[in-house]
């Protein structure tokens, strides 16, 4: 929202320094992020953290002039010579401004044009280049002529970008008087909050500002003058929906004429953000920043040729399934059947409270025009703008609740100024349907809860003053007051939520910046442990100390993007998906079921700007379940790698690549964290990944998920650039973390030796490495610490069919040296039981 600073000072008046009225603003909820100053003079010092810009004019070189007659220039027909007064004397100006081209040659001027006008030596932004660079005018010869002062445009002076044309302002403006006299401003850029949605109007505004001074807020004059006919008799308003439109109000004005508004009033609406039209339109927008309610204009003559010949009636109904509307942008939209029109007996002629329609929108050559202020039900509303993908200020106003007060208020208001700017007759009255009126909350409060909620003593009267400010409607019986909200206040709650949002008033007149720091009065909750957070974060610290970098994705996916982790022959069919009604972008309709899918769709958006990646993710999946309303969510954990092992760097020879035994030591080094035992791993076969180098992973009998390289075919859907071999593992997180044991002992580390020693086997290639080290285990008891596998050799030395496995197998004991008997006796005994178990040959030393 922008508030002019000389539109507020019409409602209240303001006489604070630029700095301190930003942190009042602020003070009160309303963030100032940006002030553009328009000729004034730039604030210095101590600006309270506050930006300020813009361009000042000196008094003694810019002042409103007032052109006398327009004459062509001798050498150029684009070039003409203004007769020119600035209440010192006459001068002759040149330009080639485009707007003074009609009054060229016609002689004196009936009525003078006032003008900006630009002394010899002035300092403002060069109009004849991109952006804004300052220059010094200069005594110049254009074409003969010689020229040293100018008139100006917007974008000369700092106000806009337009150098279409030089300023005209309104017949009012006193010539010879300083410019920043007349047009000085500045522009506070404001983020409204969503429960303030009340202040993104200038009444809304000087309403709060108001408050925060206690000062009197003056009221727009609401009386319409007597019409022409009544309004009842010239159309009739048919709501079928009051729960959607709880009011509507019409008025009607006829014979106007659509014409270019006051300067003053364009001026606004540019430094408001929106562009003028015509003084028709520019009433309906210049109101809805007034006052805060959108309105809406339809040209009266086109709704009777709709009604043939008789009196409209107006139906704000819901679509039909399937209708259709042009609005005012020449989209076409099929509606839903939950989106609210304003309508008549042939059909629909807007979108209620988001935008009109094509057919009955004002033209250059509407004269007659039915005005509708209506409410409707905001979070209908947000669906609507959702599904549509419309964004208009009509709509950020009412998506956000608009008080059915203000639109009476608005259509009063804007009429008058469709009076003022347009001519016309009005007809009498308005056409009011208001079927689901809206009670004001009304709220008790007591000195209690304020210090409770706030921390600040103050008596019932104080308390009922600073509402009564915001024009809240008090009573004081004792410690306690209750208040009723006014007529524009819709974030107003009851019971509990009332009483803190009374509190929230308070607490913004009162000033937050007098609100003492003390330490709290309640006694701190006991801390409990949250096992779902820590498990996540074990799990994090885990991986991220291991090298791998955690990313987060979007849940939102589609079934071609996941279907990505298989090969074109083994995608699923007829899979189940969770699927959304209102996706965020037509790519992102259902919710994952994988989330591995995501890992290396993160890998793939990385894979060529990085020679070396590994990737993690925790998260869940979305599964549907049969007559099951919600589906189950159960966390995974998806690693993906690919590329180096290690950075590059000067001094490293080794750039192997990761492969499976990377991948596994990852794996074994989060089961560790865990403290999981019983863990095997075992070769299996997995679609997503390369037959022959993939692994399911099993905790105590139970199957975790599978590690493995990617499928070649895999690989190719997607674009890892140079990386070829991708390394990944997709684990149930839930299952796993099930199985770690809650408690695990610890043991001191010994400061005795341990014993190293080698066994090496020749074993047959049926036999899995995991085997031998399982009845290596069993049988070394509990001397035995670690067993190592440290050499796979194949060979004719060895027969066809066999291999050779080296293992380093460390003994230790925690309370003496072991000596080469016992070391020697669980040897003997490990020896046995491979032998015995898994007829493999242990290789004896020599």
């Amino acid at each position: 929202m922008e508030l002019v600073l000389s539109w507020l000072k019409e409602y209240v008046d303001v006489d604070l320094p630029l700095p301190e009225l930003a942190h009042r603003l602020t003070m009160l909820g309303l963030e100032v992020e940006d002030v553009h100053v328009i000729g004034k003079p730039l604030p210095t010092g101590e600006n309270k953290g506050f930006t300020f810009h813009g361009l000042e004019w000196d008094k003694d070189h810019f002042v409103v002039a007032q052109v006398d007659e327009v004459m062509p220039h001798p050498n150029a027909d684009r070039l003409v010579l203004c007769r020119l007064i600035d209440g010192q004397g006459e001068h002759t100006v040149l330009t080639g401004a485009p707007n003074l081209q009609e009054y060229k040659g016609k002689g004196p001027l009936d009525k003078p044009i006032k003008v900006a006008y630009a002394k010899e030596g002035s300092r403002l932004y060069d109009g004849h280049k991109p952006g804004f660079e300052l220059t010094t005018l200069k005594r110049a010869t254009i074409r003969g002529v010689e020229s040293t002062s100018m008139i100006c445009s917007e974008k000369e002076l700092g106000i806009s970008e337009d150098h279409e044309g030089v300023m005209i302002l309104d017949d009012d403006a006193p010539t010879g008087v300083p410019l920043v006299d007349y047009l000085g401003d500045a522009v506070f850029s404001i983020s409204i909050p969503a429960n303030m949605v009340r202040c993104s109007s200038m009444i809304g505004l000087a309403r709060e500002v108001a408050a925060y001074l206690d000062q009197p807020l003056r009221m727009p004059d609401l009386t319409l003058p007597k019409g022409e006919g009544k309004a009842n008799d010239a159309v009739k308003i048919e709501i079928r929906n009051p729960e959607l439109n709880p009011r509507f109000v019409a008025g009607l004005i006829r014979n106007v004429e659509a014409r270019p508004s006051p300067y003053m009033v364009q001026l606004r609406l540019k430094l408001s953000g929106m562009r003028p039209i015509n003084s028709v339109v520019d009433a309906t927008n210049y109101v809805m920043l007034e006052a805060g309610q959108p309105l809406h204009a339809f040209d009266y003559d086109v709704l009777v040729k709709r009604a043939d010949g008789k009196t409209p009636t107006i139906i704000t109904r819901t679509a039909e399934q399937g209708e259709i509307l042009t609005t005012l942008d020449g989209v076409e939209h099929k509606l839903e059947d939950y989106t609210v029109l304003v309508a008549d007996t042939a059909g629909s002629l807007s979108i209620g409270g988001i935008m009109g329609g094509e057919e009955s929108e004002i033209r250059p050559n509407t004269t007659n025009i039915l005005l509708e202020g209506a409410s409707w039900n905001f979070i209908n509303l947000r669906k609507s703008l959702k599904y549509l993908r419309i964004n208009s200020e009509a709509g950020y106003r009412l998506s956000r609740g608009v008080h059915p007060t203000l639109a009476e208020i608005g259509v009063r208001l804007c009429l008058r100024r469709m009076l003022e700017w347009s001519g016309g007759q009005l007809a009498e009255g308005l056409v009011d349907n208001y079927p689901l009126h809206y009670e004001d909350p009304t709220v008790a409060i007591t000195t209690a809860d304020i210090k409770r909620l706030i921390g600040i003593d103050l008596t019932a009267e104080e308390i009922a003053g600073l509402l009564r400010r915001l024009m809240f409607v008090c009573e004081v019986k004792g410690d306690t007051v209750t208040a009723t909200a006014p007529a524009h206040r819709m974030d107003i709650g009851t019971g509990v939520n009332g009483r803190a949002d009374l509190a929230e008033e308070v607490a913004r007149l009162y000033g937050y910046e007098r609100i003492p720091s003390v330490r709290l009065d309640s006694e701190l909750p006991p801390l409990r442990s949250n096992p779902k957070e820590e498990r996540n974060q074990l799990f994090q610290d885990t991986l991220v100390s291991m090298g791998l970098q955690e990313v987060i994705s979007y849940r939102f996916t589609n079934p071609d993007q996941e279907n990505r982790i298989y090969p074109p022959e083994s995608k699923p069919q007829g899979v189940a998906y969770v699927e959304l009604q209102n996706p965020i972008a037509v790519d992102r309709n259902v919710l994952r079921r994988s989330l591995l899918a995501s890992v290396l769709d993160n890998l793939e958006r990385n894979a060529r700007q990085r020679e070396r990646l590994a990737l993690f993710e925790i998260g869940p999946v979305f599964l549907p379940v049969k007559d099951q309303l919600l589906p189950d969510e159960p966390m995974r954990v998806a690693i993906a790698m690919c590329g180096l092992r290690y950075p590059s760097a000067w001094d490293r020879k080794d750039k192997g690549t990761f492969d499976f035994f990377d991948l596994k030591g990852v794996v074994e080094s989060l089961l560790k964290a865990l403290h999981v035992t019983d863990i095997q791993f075992e070769a299996d076969s997995n679609p997503s990944f390369h037959p022959g180098k993939c692994a399911v992973l099993r905790v105590n009998g139970e199957k975790i998920g599978w590690l493995g390289e990617l499928h070649p075919q895999v690989t190719a859907n997607y674009d890892f650039g140079d990386h070829t071999r991708v390394q990944a593992a997709d684990l149930d997180m839930d299952k796993l973390f099930s199985l770690s044991p809650k408690y695990f002992e610890t043991n001191p580390i010994t400061a005795f030796p341990p014993v190293i020693e080698d066994l090496a086997m020749i074993a047959p290639e049926s036999i899995s490495s995991a085997e031998i080290v399982r009845v290596i285990r069993a049988t070394g008891g509990f001397l035995l610490k670690q067993v190592e596998l440290f050499d796979i050799f194949r060979g004719e030395q060895i027969g066809a069919g066999n291999k050779s496995l080296a293992y380093r197998l460390t003994y230790q004991a925690p309370n003496r040296t072991l000596n080469d008997k016992e070391v020697g006796k669980q040897r003997d005994r490990i020896i046995a039981a491979l032998e015995k178990e898994l007829d493999v040959k242990v290789r004896k030393a020599e």
